[in-house]
């Protein structure tokens, strides 16, 4: 079974949904002949890196809300990744573009790394407060992972993977992807959101099928 994932590292329901699903993976008596394979998706394509630029000050902007709005919107998201075992500390994340983080998950994919590569970004940005947009943080990344620190460098410096991106934003509005996180089991069944674990389990079981 083949299950892609739409996703953006940037967004928090996108980490969620990552952990509901593997929760849900865990109980699934088929998960050994479960193949993720993550596609990326921009919330923000336009968005510039700022690692001087509050994230509350940014969706404050963004959303077209006051600056105490968005925190607390900030602090309702980060109750329910709690709730799934993650931290979030939205206070030290950077606003930074992602499309430089899925170049990076390409290479990981490249090397059989991928959902390893995910995990780290997602934590990098909403736990750890690194900059996903920076290439030495994206190294350092790639280095705690075993990725070859020189080849990885040289993929980032030298523009590597931006057409596998862009190929998977382009193929996200083919299929009608309009909001992630977004699950497409077999490119037959769907499930759309961080949905709870027991709707991704009952979708791998029908999906089995």
């Amino acid at each position: 079974m083949i299950v892609e994932i739409w996703s953006d590292v940037m967004c928090p329901f996108c980490y969620i949904g990552k952990r509901k699903f593997e929760r849900a993976l865990e109980q699934f008596p088929g998960k050994d002949t479960v193949q993720l394979i993550w596609k990326s998706f921009q919330l923000a394509p336009d968005l510039k890196t700022d690692p001087d630029k509050n994230i509350h000050e940014y969706l404050s902007v963004h959303k077209g809300v006051s600056l105490e709005e968005a925190k607390r919107m900030n602090d309702y998201v980060t109750s329910l990744a709690k709730k799934v075992g993650l931290v979030y500390n939205f206070d030290q994340s950077i606003v930074a573009n992602s499309f430089n983080a899925h170049r990076f998950s390409h290479f990981a994919k490249h090397y059989g790394k991928q959902s390893e590569a995910e995990e780290k970004l997602f934590r990098a940005y909403f736990t750890e407060g690194r900059n996903i947009d920076d290439n030495a943080t994206l190294i350092q990344l790639g280095s705690e992972m075993g990725l070859a620190a020189a080849t990885l460098k040289s993929a980032l410096e030298n523009g590597e993977y931006a057409d596998e991106v862009r190929k998977d934003i382009y193929e996200a509005h083919q299929v009608g992807v309009r909001g992630v996180p977004h699950f497409f089991f077999n490119r037959k069944y769907v499930v759309s959101g961080a949905q709870e674990s027991q709707v991704f389990l009952q979708t791998l079981e029908e999906a089995r099928y």
